[in-house]
């Protein structure tokens, strides 16, 4: 029964993929032939029950790793061995453990350990709960360069393969992930699969996430409790950064600080995230990270026709807040498609604002979101609807490089790319911004 049920959400699911994808076709570019569609992929467990599966491993604060693992078994301790040479671990730690029921569905056991004081850029073996296999991982530099992957919406499909693959073809440090990690929905056991599925990357570098639409899994009276799998199974470092929510969080790495946002949580300006943000953002030191970063899932600027205007009650609750703080460059999912805008502030092209990049492309089941607006906004420079990821390789405190990736089946084709420049050096931009916006509390002002 359950085997006939999964096929059949397969079958739907592959409908519900190939028109919109087939339609795509149609509507193609005739320097890209779009692949046909990509099923499912359903991942399933294939270990003992005290052999840790789902590994994955995330920044802990400064110079430590959490490390995250689920077991059948409940009696598995948790505790990660771990060391400098395979096969011989010179260091432990216990950590906690917690687990969930949903409905009819319960958990395993699901492990988190945070490991450390560990040095930079140097490789791990780890091994979880003292059973099954090693592990490996590389801690990021300490200093420039430092390469960032950035995926959104990926699922687990073949697209979803893909883009991992494409992505784990050339050396980078951290990924970034802008919401809607395993298209659960609800059903459970998809989490479960997604963190197998995604288990050969995420094991082996951090992976930082925020939430999307579709980690909510909430209904009204009868389950009222949001993103219950996703805060036991992915936790992030907000205690670390002063954060009382999951939802939203920052941290610093090599010297860019990285603020990830909460798209589906209060952000008015009376709301724990918005007085969290503020906080955040007046403790940054342009001088010891000059590149700030920020990750929202509902993009604040779209020339793309799907989820037209979700992001911008945030947009005008934020927005301010960030361009005050000069921050270099916002990423955003949800909607299926590629997009660069220019430097924006209050919709005007203003070259002390955010270059806003919407990548919720790396792989999804719903399909590709086809339609943008025409015309075409000037503030938009480049838009695709295709899978991809994309990488911010920061060089030094002054350049960095983007470029976006476009999924092709073996291959994986640069499409858009620039070079961008820090605003912390800018005196231009910190006089215009003081200009504009008075160096007082925004609290006060909204």
């Amino acid at each position: 029964m359950e085997g006939k049920r999964w096929s059949q959400n397969v079958s739907l699911f592959l409908v519900i993929f190939f028109i919109p994808l087939l339609f795509h076709e149609l509507q193609a570019s005739p320097e890209y032939s779009r692949p046909p569609p990509r099923r499912i992929i359903y991942t399933p467990h294939d270990r003992p029950d005290s052999h840790p599966q789902q590994v994955h491993i995330s920044l802990g604060g400064k110079d430590h790793m959490r490390v995250s693992w689920l077991t059948i078994d409940k009696s598995v301790p948790s505790i990660v061995e771990y060391g400098k040479i395979s096969g011989k671990y010179e260091s432990s730690a216990t950590g906690e453990h917690t687990s969930y029921r949903y409905f009819f569905y319960s958990s395993g056991k699901i492990h988190h350990v945070k490991i450390g004081p560990l040095e930079s850029d140097t490789t791990y073996y780890y091994r979880c709960g003292g059973f099954g296999d090693e592990f490996t991982f590389k801690t990021p530099p300490s200093t420039f360069p430092i390469e960032f992957s950035v995926a959104g919406d990926l699922g687990q499909t073949e697209w979803t393969a893909a883009t991992l693959a494409h992505v784990n073809k050339t050396d980078y440090d951290v990924l970034l992930l802008p919401g809607d990690l395993s298209y659960a929905d609800s059903q459970q056991p998809l989490w479960d699969t997604f963190g197998r599925f995604v288990e050969p990357y995420a094991s082996h570098r951090p992976w930082m996430v925020t939430q999307g639409n579709h980690e909510i899994e909430s209904f009204p009276i009868i389950h009222t409790q949001a993103f219950k799998a996703y805060n036991a199974r992915w936790p992030m470092p907000f205690h670390e950064s002063g954060s009382t929510s999951n939802l939203y969080y920052s941290f610093d790495v090599a010297g860019v600080h990285i603020i990830m946002l909460g798209s589906y949580t209060d952000f008015n300006s009376h709301s724990a995230q918005f007085k969290w943000l503020e906080a955040d953002l007046a403790m940054v030191d342009r001088g010891r990270t000059p590149w700030l970063v920020v990750l929202v899932h509902a993009p604040w600027y779209s020339t793309n026709t799907a989820h037209q205007g979700e992001g911008d009650s945030m947009r005008n609750a934020l927005e301010e807040l960030l361009y005050k703080a000069r921050v270099d460059i916002v990423f955003a999912g949800h909607v299926h498609a590629y997009e660069r805008f220019t430097r924006v502030f209050d919709n005007k092209a203003n070259s002390c604002g955010p270059v806003y990049v919407t990548i919720g492309d790396g792989g999804n089941r719903e399909g590709l979101a086809l339609m943008f607006k025409k015309p075409p906004s000037p503030l938009s420079l480049f838009r695709e609807a295709s899978f991809g990821h994309g990488r911010l390789r920061v060089l030094n405190r002054t350049h960095a490089h983007w470029s976006w990736h476009r999924n092709d089946d073996s291959d994986s084709t640069v499409a858009d790319d620039v070079w961008l420049e820090s605003l912390s050096k800018s005196k231009l931009c910190e006089e215009t911004v003081k200009a504009q916006i008075p160096s007082v509390s925004l609290n006060d002002e909204l």
